[in-house]
């Protein structure tokens, strides 16, 4: 029995790093669909209310809101994606053990 076969795992952990990066340089592009309508909702009410000449506390509050939520879940994801990176791992290892304690001699 060889290495545990994680290139899929790699690549997905690789591909939600580049997400969490781009989130912290408030990019759209990772966003899912109820986040962006959050970010552009606290942008067009920020925008309103400095054409109205009020404050923009609120519009900006809704905003951190809602790029800390989308870190956070991608951080998340992240865990996950390593937890079960460590599990298949593991596994391998466990069956390449069982593997040795059994044979012949």
């Amino acid at each position: 029995m060889g290495k545990p076969d994680t290139r899929r795992l790699d690549r997905e952990i690789q591909q939600t790093n580049r997400k969490l990066e781009a989130v912290r340089n408030r990019e759209l592009w990772p966003l899912d669909g109820r986040e962006r309508r959050a970010v552009l909702t606290g942008l067009a009410s920020g925008s309103y209310r400095i054409t109205r000449g009020d404050s923009t506390a609120r519009a900006e509050r809704k905003l951190d809101t809602a790029w800390q939520s989308a870190e956070t879940r991608l951080v998340a994801e992240i865990a996950a994606l390593h937890t079960e990176r460590q599990r298949v791992v593991n596994e391998a290892a466990t069956a390449r053990a069982a593997k040795k304690s059994s044979g012949w001699w």
